[in-house]
């Protein structure tokens, strides 16, 4: 039964590297900006339509303002003060430029959470490897052990390789969402120059903004600890346990954390949400 277990054990130790590979993966996309993410292509499309937005954004500012302004003047000439057509000023200015500059808002966020990921994340993710304690173990197991192994261990593979894609698609999908958001922020800050009922898109609109970007924040922060949770070692009533039923509830807690890591970080958005009231 040795080649066996040794089997068991490259097999084992092929889920492990699997996990660390997508994980690592992972991790080095989320330090990204999306500025940078493939080689700034996708970003450059948005720069290169974003004009169109921009254009439409600054004729919607007058329109904002009208049906703001309409909304809340009950006597015109009671609103011709010097200091109400002031702020009426300030507040066509500054939607306009907002408008103008929602990118290269954006692009300051992004750089400001990157920096925060870098230190979060500075350095690769600990590896997951196999204890020497239960590698001595996996080698020395018998036949219907081994067979239990066995199946543990090709639902390890599966497991890391489903969850793995699963983990690379949300992160995938975030710099999606971004892109596809990001130059609607023109229209969105239009409102801007009208009341407070209508500039509340605007302030929708960035709070779901700023959500996103920090997801990747959560996300590196669900990675780290669901690992910490898997190298913390064994739970307490293990303790007098055969050391082969203590190796078996080590995997089975390995295939439980990756799909927890994998929840955690596909509730990221929800995660934010809730936690900073995005």
């Amino acid at each position: 039964m040795l080649d066996l277990g040794k089997g068991i054990l490259t097999l084992l130790e092929t889920a492990f590297g699997l996990w660390n590979d997508q994980v690592n993966t992972a991790v080095s996309i989320l330090k990204q900006s999306p500025t940078e993410f493939k080689g700034g292509g996708p970003w450059q499309l948005v720069e290169k339509i974003n004009p169109i937005f921009v254009a439409l954004g600054s004729s919607l500012v007058v329109l904002f303002f009208v049906i703001g302004f309409c909304a809340e003047s009950v006597d015109i000439r009671e609103e011709m003060r010097l200091e109400v057509i002031l702020r009426m000023l300030i507040r066509v200015g500054l939607a306009e430029w907002l408008v103008a500059n929602n990118l290269t808002i954006m692009k300051t966020i992004f750089k400001s959470v990157g920096a925060l990921v870098e230190l979060i994340g500075i350095k690769e993710m600990e590896p997951l490897v196999i204890a020497e304690s239960h590698k001595k173990v996996i080698r020395n197991l018998d036949f219907g052990e081994s067979v239990i192994f066995l199946v543990i261990g090709v639902l390890l593979v599966a497991v890391a390789l489903i969850c793995g894609f699963f983990m690379l698609y949300t992160v995938y999908f975030r710099f999606l969402r971004i892109m596809v958001i990001a130059p609607l922020g023109a229209l969105a800050f239009a409102t801007t120059s009208g009341n407070r009922n209508v500039a509340h898109t605007a302030l929708t609109y960035g709070r779901h903004v700023l959500g996103v970007i920090l997801e990747s924040v959560f996300m590196v922060l669900a990675m780290m600890v669901c690992n910490s949770f898997i190298s913390s070692g064994l739970p307490d009533f293990t303790g007098n346990y055969a050391d082969w039923a203590k190796t078996l509830i080590y995997l089975c807690e390995m295939v439980f954390s990756i799909a927890l890591t994998v929840g955690a970080v596909k509730g990221s958005q929800q995660l934010v949400g809730k936690a900073l009231g995005l």
